[in-house]
Parts: C-alpha cells; sequence; structure tokens
C-alpha cells in the first residue's frame, strides 16, 4: 500500500518539498527572532535610537515592552543559542 501511496502522490511531490522547504525557512527565522543575543542587539540599538533622539520615550517604551516579551519567551522556551543568528 505504501508504493501505490507514493505513485499516486508523485505529481504532488513538488509542492509537498515546497512546502517542507517553507517549513525550514520558517523555523530558522522564529529561531533567530527568537534568539536572546538578537534580542539584546535591538534593545541596545533601540537604546541608541532613543539617545539619538530618533524616537520618541512612548515608542521607545512601546518596542522596548515588544522586545523584552519576546526574550522572556525566548528564555521559558530553552532557545538560548546566545550565537545572535
Amino acid at each position: 500500500m505504501g508504493l501505490i501511496s507514493e505513485v499516486l502522490l508523485l505529481p504532488f511531490a513538488p509542492a509537498r518539498g515546497s512546502a517542507w522547504a517553507i517549513r525550514q525557512v520558517l523555523r530558522e527565522a522564529e529561531r533567530i527572532y527568537y534568539d536572546p543575543a538578537t534580542v539584546r542587539a535591538e534593545l541596545a540599538r533601540l537604546e541608541e535610537q532613543l539617545q539619538a533622539g530618533e524616537i520618541t520615550e512612548e515608542e521607545f517604551d512601546r518596542r522596548e515592552d515588544e522586545l523584552l516579551d519576546r526574550l522572556e519567551i525566548a528564555l521559558h522556551h530553552g532557545d538560548t543559542t546566545g550565537n545572535g543568528t
């Protein structure tokens, strides 16, 4: 039965391969997004923008809260590669 299924599903192989590639890209993007080193670097850039007057205090507070939420999620899920990539 497995061989017959594979033969019947063969026309859909490109779509299945594309779906696998999309899942891999999404997984890597999430790993980078929640990487604590990446979040800390973004927090540092945010602080620099505030000091340079490029953003308001309100904008700083809003974005800082978002970044701290990401950092908390990353630390709770154990995604602590710490290499920023």
